[in-house]
Protein backbone atom coordinates (compact mmCIF):
# COMPACT_ATOMS: atom_id res chain seq x y z
CA UNK A 1 0.00 0.00 0.00
CA UNK A 2 1.77 3.38 -1.06
CA UNK A 3 1.57 6.62 1.42
CA UNK A 4 0.66 9.86 -0.10
CA UNK A 5 2.67 12.65 0.76
CA UNK A 6 2.12 14.70 3.55
CA UNK A 7 1.79 18.40 2.76
CA UNK A 8 3.18 20.48 6.03
CA UNK A 9 0.21 23.71 6.78
CA UNK A 10 2.58 26.17 5.61
CA UNK A 11 2.70 24.45 1.84
CA UNK A 12 -0.58 24.85 2.02
CA UNK A 13 -0.67 28.10 2.80
CA UNK A 14 1.53 28.99 0.09
CA UNK A 15 -0.46 27.10 -2.54
CA UNK A 16 -3.39 28.72 -1.50
CA UNK A 17 -2.13 32.08 -1.31
CA UNK A 18 0.22 32.48 -4.49
CA UNK A 19 -3.08 32.07 -6.83
CA UNK A 20 -4.44 34.37 -5.00
CA UNK A 21 -1.67 37.00 -5.22
CA UNK A 22 -1.77 36.68 -8.91
CA UNK A 23 -5.56 37.17 -9.53
CA UNK A 24 -5.12 40.13 -7.18
CA UNK A 25 -2.31 41.77 -9.36
CA UNK A 26 -4.13 41.39 -12.65
CA UNK A 27 -7.44 43.01 -11.07
CA UNK A 28 -4.83 46.29 -10.03
CA UNK A 29 -3.31 46.50 -13.45
CA UNK A 30 -6.76 46.56 -14.98
CA UNK A 31 -8.28 48.75 -12.77
CA UNK A 32 -4.64 51.60 -13.15
CA UNK A 33 -5.40 50.92 -17.31
CA UNK A 34 -8.94 51.79 -16.93
CA UNK A 35 -9.11 54.46 -14.36
CA UNK A 36 -5.86 56.37 -14.89
CA UNK A 37 -2.14 56.33 -14.34
CA UNK A 38 -1.18 54.01 -11.28
CA UNK A 39 0.78 56.07 -8.44
CA UNK A 40 3.54 57.55 -9.23
CA UNK A 41 2.94 58.20 -13.01
CA UNK A 42 2.14 61.16 -14.81
CA UNK A 43 -1.16 61.70 -16.80
CA UNK A 44 0.74 64.07 -19.01
CA UNK A 45 0.76 67.70 -19.93
CA UNK A 46 -3.23 67.47 -21.47
CA UNK A 47 -4.85 66.27 -18.08
CA UNK A 48 -6.88 68.12 -15.75
CA UNK A 49 -7.18 71.79 -15.91
CA UNK A 50 -4.57 73.04 -13.10
CA UNK A 51 -1.18 72.39 -15.13
CA UNK A 52 1.32 75.10 -13.96
CA UNK A 53 1.65 78.13 -17.26
CA UNK A 54 4.98 76.93 -18.87
CA UNK A 55 6.73 77.52 -22.69
CA UNK A 56 6.26 80.46 -24.83
CA UNK A 57 2.69 82.85 -25.35
CA UNK A 58 2.73 85.38 -28.34
CA UNK A 59 0.62 88.52 -27.57
CA UNK A 60 -0.93 90.65 -30.01
CA UNK A 61 -1.44 94.34 -28.15
CA UNK A 62 -2.57 97.48 -29.40
CA UNK A 63 0.41 100.03 -29.55
CA UNK A 64 -1.56 101.93 -26.71
CA UNK A 65 -0.54 99.36 -24.38
CA UNK A 66 2.85 98.77 -25.13
CA UNK A 67 4.42 100.02 -21.74
CA UNK A 68 2.07 98.39 -19.84
CA UNK A 69 2.18 94.83 -21.76
CA UNK A 70 5.69 95.04 -21.19
CA UNK A 71 5.23 95.10 -17.48
CA UNK A 72 2.60 93.27 -17.34
CA UNK A 73 4.95 90.46 -19.19
CA UNK A 74 7.91 90.70 -16.83
CA UNK A 75 5.54 90.50 -13.90
CA UNK A 76 4.07 87.22 -15.64
CA UNK A 77 7.80 86.07 -16.53
CA UNK A 78 8.70 86.39 -13.03
CA UNK A 79 5.70 84.50 -11.49
CA UNK A 80 5.76 81.48 -13.93
CA UNK A 81 9.39 80.73 -14.10
CA UNK A 82 9.71 78.56 -17.34
CA UNK A 83 7.54 80.67 -19.35
CA UNK A 84 8.15 83.61 -22.03
CA UNK A 85 5.80 86.41 -23.28
CA UNK A 86 6.88 87.52 -26.78
CA UNK A 87 4.81 90.62 -27.36
CA UNK A 88 4.16 92.42 -30.82
CA UNK A 89 2.38 95.62 -30.51
CA UNK A 90 0.60 97.82 -33.74
CA UNK A 91 -2.16 99.36 -34.54
CA UNK A 92 -5.58 97.14 -33.48
CA UNK A 93 -7.07 96.64 -37.21
CA UNK A 94 -3.46 95.77 -37.82
CA UNK A 95 -3.30 93.17 -35.66
CA UNK A 96 -7.02 91.62 -36.28
CA UNK A 97 -5.69 91.85 -40.11
CA UNK A 98 -2.85 89.91 -39.50
CA UNK A 99 -4.12 86.87 -37.14
CA UNK A 100 -7.24 86.97 -39.63
CA UNK A 101 -4.39 85.90 -42.41
CA UNK A 102 -2.76 83.62 -40.19
CA UNK A 103 -0.23 85.55 -38.21
CA UNK A 104 1.11 83.13 -34.90
CA UNK A 105 -0.80 84.57 -31.67
CA UNK A 106 -2.18 83.49 -28.50
CA UNK A 107 -3.72 86.48 -27.50
CA UNK A 108 -5.55 89.40 -28.57
CA UNK A 109 -5.66 92.38 -26.88
CA UNK A 110 -7.64 95.17 -28.70
CA UNK A 111 -7.67 99.02 -28.54
CA UNK A 112 -11.66 98.84 -29.12
CA UNK A 113 -14.28 95.93 -29.55
CA UNK A 114 -14.91 96.54 -32.89
CA UNK A 115 -11.68 94.92 -34.43
CA UNK A 116 -12.49 92.26 -31.60
CA UNK A 117 -15.43 91.56 -33.05
CA UNK A 118 -13.99 91.06 -36.48
CA UNK A 119 -12.09 88.23 -34.96
CA UNK A 120 -15.29 86.98 -33.54
CA UNK A 121 -17.41 87.15 -36.07
CA UNK A 122 -14.34 85.09 -38.18
CA UNK A 123 -14.36 82.19 -35.43
CA UNK A 124 -10.87 83.23 -34.20
CA UNK A 125 -11.65 84.18 -30.64
CA UNK A 126 -11.10 81.43 -28.28
CA UNK A 127 -13.55 81.92 -25.97
CA UNK A 128 -15.58 85.47 -25.15
CA UNK A 129 -13.22 88.62 -24.89
CA UNK A 130 -12.98 89.80 -21.37
CA UNK A 131 -12.92 94.30 -20.57
CA UNK A 132 -10.10 95.38 -19.04
CA UNK A 133 -9.55 98.89 -19.16
CA UNK A 134 -10.96 102.21 -21.23
CA UNK A 135 -9.18 105.17 -22.54
CA UNK A 136 -10.16 108.50 -23.91
CA UNK A 137 -8.38 110.76 -26.13
CA UNK A 138 -6.11 114.26 -24.80
CA UNK A 139 -3.80 116.37 -27.33
CA UNK A 140 -0.15 116.04 -27.27
CA UNK A 141 1.93 119.24 -28.13
CA UNK A 142 5.69 119.56 -28.11
CA UNK A 143 6.85 121.09 -25.09
CA UNK A 144 6.00 124.66 -24.51
CA UNK A 145 2.82 124.09 -26.73
CA UNK A 146 4.21 127.06 -29.14
CA UNK A 147 1.22 126.73 -31.50
CA UNK A 148 -0.74 127.69 -28.35
CA UNK A 149 -3.12 125.05 -28.56
CA UNK A 150 -5.95 125.17 -25.58
CA UNK A 151 -9.05 123.41 -26.80
CA UNK A 152 -10.33 120.71 -29.56
CA UNK A 153 -11.50 123.91 -31.54
CA UNK A 154 -7.78 125.00 -32.18
CA UNK A 155 -6.98 121.91 -33.61
CA UNK A 156 -8.64 123.07 -36.93
CA UNK A 157 -7.14 126.49 -37.01
CA UNK A 158 -5.29 127.57 -40.51
CA UNK A 159 -1.64 126.58 -40.38
CA UNK A 160 -1.60 123.94 -36.99
CA UNK A 161 -0.20 121.14 -38.27
CA UNK A 162 -2.31 118.21 -36.94
CA UNK A 163 -1.81 114.29 -36.91
CA UNK A 164 -4.00 111.85 -36.06
CA UNK A 165 -4.73 108.17 -36.62
CA UNK A 166 -6.04 107.03 -39.80
CA UNK A 167 -9.86 106.35 -39.09
CA UNK A 168 -9.52 102.41 -39.05
CA UNK A 169 -7.61 102.62 -36.18
CA UNK A 170 -8.89 103.06 -32.55
CA UNK A 171 -7.46 106.44 -31.68
CA UNK A 172 -8.53 107.49 -35.56
CA UNK A 173 -12.06 106.35 -35.03
CA UNK A 174 -12.43 108.37 -31.46
CA UNK A 175 -11.17 111.29 -33.12
CA UNK A 176 -13.69 111.11 -35.73
CA UNK A 177 -16.02 110.89 -33.42
CA UNK A 178 -15.48 113.84 -30.78
CA UNK A 179 -14.77 115.79 -33.76
CA UNK A 180 -18.01 115.31 -35.91
CA UNK A 181 -20.23 115.59 -32.58
CA UNK A 182 -18.35 119.00 -32.05
CA UNK A 183 -19.30 120.34 -35.43
CA UNK A 184 -15.32 120.63 -35.98
CA UNK A 185 -13.90 120.03 -39.35
CA UNK A 186 -10.09 118.56 -38.87
CA UNK A 187 -7.39 119.08 -41.22
CA UNK A 188 -4.98 116.32 -40.37
CA UNK A 189 -1.26 116.88 -42.26
CA UNK A 190 -0.82 113.41 -41.78
CA UNK A 191 -2.89 110.30 -40.96
CA UNK A 192 -1.14 107.15 -39.01
CA UNK A 193 -1.57 103.52 -38.19
CA UNK A 194 -1.12 103.36 -34.84
CA UNK A 195 -1.14 105.64 -32.19
CA UNK A 196 2.69 105.59 -31.07
CA UNK A 197 3.21 107.02 -34.87
CA UNK A 198 1.55 109.99 -34.31
CA UNK A 199 3.04 110.63 -30.62
CA UNK A 200 6.52 110.24 -32.79
CA UNK A 201 5.84 113.53 -35.07
CA UNK A 202 4.24 115.52 -32.11
CA UNK A 203 8.25 114.49 -29.99
CA UNK A 204 10.12 114.94 -33.23
CA UNK A 205 8.54 118.40 -33.70
CA UNK A 206 7.03 117.69 -37.30
CA UNK A 207 3.37 118.49 -35.43
CA UNK A 208 1.75 121.13 -33.76
CA UNK A 209 -0.41 118.82 -32.17
CA UNK A 210 -1.30 115.06 -32.26
CA UNK A 211 -4.55 113.31 -30.71
CA UNK A 212 -3.69 110.66 -28.82
CA UNK A 213 -4.49 108.50 -25.38
CA UNK A 214 -4.21 110.35 -21.99
CA UNK A 215 -2.20 107.39 -21.10
CA UNK A 216 0.14 107.85 -24.14
CA UNK A 217 0.59 111.34 -22.88
CA UNK A 218 1.11 110.40 -19.21
CA UNK A 219 4.19 107.91 -20.59
CA UNK A 220 5.64 110.35 -22.64
CA UNK A 221 6.85 111.87 -19.81
CA UNK A 222 8.69 115.81 -20.44
CA UNK A 223 8.89 115.10 -24.28
CA UNK A 224 5.54 116.35 -24.55
CA UNK A 225 2.60 118.35 -22.67
CA UNK A 226 -1.18 117.04 -22.51
CA UNK A 227 -3.96 119.08 -22.75
CA UNK A 228 -7.48 117.01 -21.56
CA UNK A 229 -10.95 118.46 -23.43
CA UNK A 230 -14.44 117.63 -22.41
CA UNK A 231 -15.24 116.23 -25.44
CA UNK A 232 -12.69 113.47 -25.33
CA UNK A 233 -16.09 111.70 -22.65
CA UNK A 234 -18.04 111.54 -26.24
CA UNK A 235 -15.85 108.70 -27.59
CA UNK A 236 -14.13 106.57 -24.70
CA UNK A 237 -12.25 103.61 -26.38
CA UNK A 238 -12.75 100.12 -24.57
CA UNK A 239 -10.55 97.38 -24.39
CA UNK A 240 -11.02 93.61 -24.66
CA UNK A 241 -8.75 90.65 -24.16
CA UNK A 242 -9.18 86.85 -25.66
CA UNK A 243 -6.98 84.51 -26.51
CA UNK A 244 -6.80 83.35 -30.26
CA UNK A 245 -8.35 80.27 -31.34
CA UNK A 246 -5.83 78.89 -33.24
CA UNK A 247 -3.01 79.47 -30.54
CA UNK A 248 -0.88 76.31 -29.22
CA UNK A 249 -0.64 77.10 -26.36
CA UNK A 250 -4.11 77.94 -24.47
CA UNK A 251 -2.93 77.24 -21.30
CA UNK A 252 -0.39 80.16 -20.39
CA UNK A 253 -2.52 82.45 -22.78
CA UNK A 254 -5.54 82.18 -20.50
CA UNK A 255 -3.00 82.41 -17.32
CA UNK A 256 -1.54 85.84 -18.70
CA UNK A 257 -5.17 87.28 -19.28
CA UNK A 258 -6.09 86.34 -15.72
CA UNK A 259 -2.97 88.26 -14.69
CA UNK A 260 -4.38 91.13 -16.76
CA UNK A 261 -7.92 90.95 -15.69
CA UNK A 262 -7.00 90.58 -12.00
CA UNK A 263 -6.30 92.88 -9.20
CA UNK A 264 -2.05 92.66 -10.32
CA UNK A 265 -2.67 94.14 -13.51
CA UNK A 266 -5.22 96.19 -12.95
CA UNK A 267 -3.26 97.89 -10.66
CA UNK A 268 -0.40 98.16 -13.36
CA UNK A 269 -3.24 99.54 -15.75
CA UNK A 270 -4.09 102.39 -13.48
CA UNK A 271 -1.01 103.45 -12.75
CA UNK A 272 -0.53 104.16 -16.10
CA UNK A 273 -4.10 105.96 -16.52
CA UNK A 274 -6.32 103.68 -17.78
CA UNK A 275 -9.67 103.38 -16.84
CA UNK A 276 -11.80 100.18 -15.42
CA UNK A 277 -12.93 97.70 -18.15
CA UNK A 278 -15.62 96.63 -16.32
CA UNK A 279 -15.31 93.11 -17.91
Amino acid sequence: MSRQPVRSPASTVRAAVLPLAVLLLAVLSGCAAAGGPAAGTSAGPDAGSKAKPAGTITVFAAASLKATFAELARTFETENPGTTVTLSFAGSSDLASQISQGAPADVFASADTANMKKLQDAGLADGAPRNFATNTLAIAVPPGNPAGISALKDLARPGVKLVVCAKQVPCGAAAAKVAGAAGIALAPVSEENAVTDVLGKVTSGEADAGLVYGTDVKAAGAKVDGIEFPESQGAVNTYPIAGVASGRNKATAQAFIGLVTGAEGQKILAAAGFGPGGQ
